[in-house]
């Protein structure tokens, strides 16, 4: 299987692991969709410049008030939440969860599927 392939599955199973993502993505931090499964009328380059934007933004902020590398970042709202996550040193996976969901079991599954990810970039 090609990189794009393995990318792919990767996203394909941690929706499947988990009920409470709606959608996910791969971005690349120069702000490239990598792979996706994001709904339809979704417009990927839309979501991958914005995620590559605030990570931007976020590492700074990490970086001017010493406390360390970005590992996520969490936005609450009243639909649901985003999560924006570290895969690899030059990648983010991207998480669009229910306002039901179970945080603690996102951010593991999402743990787990960042690190396939890193390898599958490396």
């Amino acid at each position: 299987m090609s990189r794009i392939d393995d990318l792919n599955h990767s996203l394909s199973e941690l929706k499947a692991s988990s009920g409470d993502i709606e959608a996910c993505a791969v971005v690349a931090e120069d702000g490239l969709m990598m792979a996706s499964s994001l709904p339809q009328g979704v417009e990927e380059a839309r979501v991958a410049a914005m995620a590559a934007a605030m990570l931007t933004m976020s590492t700074r902020t990490m970086r001017e008030l010493k406390r360390g590398n970005l590992k996520q970042l969490f936005l609450s709202g009243d639909d649901g939440y985003v999560v924006i996550m570290q895969a690899g040193p030059h990648a983010v996976l991207i998480a669009l969860a229910r306002k039901e969901a179970k945080l603690g079991l996102l951010f593991f599954d999402m743990a787990r599927s960042s690190e396939t990810i890193a390898k599958v970039l490396s």
